[in-house]
């Protein structure tokens, strides 16, 4: 059995097992009418009093009030109402926020990173830096390169000076600015005239190290990404948006976000820009909001929680989201009519907000909704509808309505050659029929093979111009 399918028994049986102790009792005193009993499970196995289904479970009596009513609506007595935990929220127009709760991480700020590359080939040589996530500062020397380009290129501006040529000094002076070069170096140069077999690297800004990729020594070139350098006074957060609520964010909304380790605080901002593209593997749009981090609190890679406010609808009808019953191909909802009538309604539900969401149709302000233990009456409600849709009237080739019944009864009385069966039978709700022994001619193709005088049996019953025909019959498999 699918899980499904066994949800769904689980549920009927629960639902009759908390209804057992209180029908009994109610039609003792005289409140309703039972009709008849009928299996939780096979609605086609009836009964004129108490007993057990053939599953071994209790029968459940019909009432005549529930049977002239809604197809989905059903009728349970105050004290099992009680005992289900039934609770009812009222449906009413409200304003209804856009709310987006998701989650995002925080990043670097990528217009506070800098990366450091050479303009030649070398190598390393007196690396300050060894670790990623050490702390710089802006001038700092990070590491000294040993480039033989770098030292021809001092020598030539050395000869230009020493010659005196303006023009040969200037070509010399552009090539050590165009190779990167510090102006502290060339000044110092031009002073002493002593080329250096190393060139200072120094960090362009403050920050920590994001990556680093070399170790002392190591030969690199102009492709070679040396290290990151992030300020981290300021960070991204970027927010993970649900497809379905692609729409729902705008650039400007405000937001706000909490982080698990430092419980009770909350961060405020707004987002600042919306991704143009969908992530394929999680199919979820980015958003991008800024926030100050003088304390430096804010570490990339942490895990954020994200409130985004869309922005309002307003006089909309909202009711609890836990009251809303999702089947996976229609949505419903319980209404509590009163005097322990309840009717399974489908609706067309929007927006969800918190704890709440917008019904569209189905619903009308005022109206009472289950908001707790509707699971169980939407199962006994959907029970009925389907014993009720055994005794519909329905049109048999556009011709006049067909109707159909499903009675039961002993077999007193076999004719196949006839093709005739007399049937004792019980009442007959559907039909207003009361109990009798009556003959009834069986539809072209409906066997007989199997059956005995004695036999219980359950049987289809179809309207003809000369009466009523026999469908279908089966035998009933006696209780354990």
């Amino acid at each position: 059995m699918n899980k499904p399918a066994f949800s769904a028994l689980m549920v009927s049986c629960l639902l009759a097992i908390l209804l057992m102790p209180f029908p009994a009792a109610s039609a003792a005193d005289g409140e309703k009418e039972i009709l008849y009993w009928v299996a939780p499970m096979d609605a086609n196995y009836r009964r004129d009093k108490p007993g057990k289904s053939p599953m071994g479970m209790e029968l459940v009596p019909v009432y005549a009030d529930d049977m002239g009513g809604d197809d989905n609506s059903v009728t349970i007595a105050p004290e099992v109402v009680q005992n289900l935990g039934v609770r009812t929220a009222v449906a009413e127009r409200s304003r209804l926020w856009r709310g987006i709760d998701t989650v995002g991480y925080v990043d670097y700020d990528e217009s506070k990173v800098s990366h450091i590359h050479l303009r030649t080939e070398g190598w390393i040589e007196g690396l300050v830096v060894e670790s990623e996530g050490e702390r710089v500062t802006k001038g700092q020397r990070l590491f000294s390169l040993y480039s033989p380009e770098l030292v021809n290129a001092q020598e030539e501006f050395v000869q230009a000076l020493n010659v005196g040529n303006k023009g040969l000094i200037r070509a010399s002076r552009s090539r050590l600015d165009a190779l990167g070069i510090p102006a502290s170096q060339v000044k110092r140069l031009e002073k002493d005239r002593k080329p250096s077999q190393t060139i200072p690297i120094y960090a362009p800004q403050d920050g920590v190290v994001a990556s680093l990729s070399v170790r002392d020594g190591m030969y690199v070139k102009p492709a070679t990404r040396i290290m990151s350098l992030a300020d981290l006074s300021g960070v991204w957060l970027l927010a993970e948006i649900f497809e379905r609520q692609a729409d729902w964010v705008r650039v400007g909304h405000p937001a706000e976000v909490s982080l698990a380790f430092l419980p009770g605080r909350t961060w405020e901002g707004k987002v600042e820009y919306i991704y143009p593209s969908l992530d394929p593997k999680t199919r979820t749009l980015k958003a991008r909001l800024r926030f100050p981090n003088p304390d430096e609190a804010l570490k990339p890679n942490m895990y954020a929680n994200v409130k985004i406010y869309g922005g309002p609808r307003d006089d909309v009808i909202v009711i609890p989201i836990e009251a809303l019953i999702r089947t996976g191909r229609e949505e419903r909802v319980i209404i509590a009519r009163g005097e322990g009538r309840f009717e399974s309604r489908p609706v067309r539900a929007g927006i969800e907000s918190g704890e709440w969401v917008e019904i569209l149709e189905g619903v009308e302000s005022g109206e009472d909704i289950v908001v707790s233990g509707q699971f169980l009456i939407d199962s006994e409600a959907s029970l009925k509808a389907s014993m009720l849709r055994m005794t519909e009237t329905d049109k048999s080739n556009g011709e006049q309505p067909v109707r159909r019944a499903t009675g039961f009864g002993v077999i007193r009385g076999l004719i196949p050659g006839e093709g005739t069966i007399n049937i004792e039978h019980e009442a007959v709700p559907a039909l207003n029929w009361p109990p009798m022994q009556m003959d009834f001619r069986l539809q072209e193709g409906v066997s007989l093979e199997g059956l005995q005088v004695g036999d219980e049996v359950s049987f289809e019953l179809a309207e003809h111009s000369d009466g009523f025909h026999v469908g279908a019959i089966r035998k009933l498999e006696a209780p354990e």
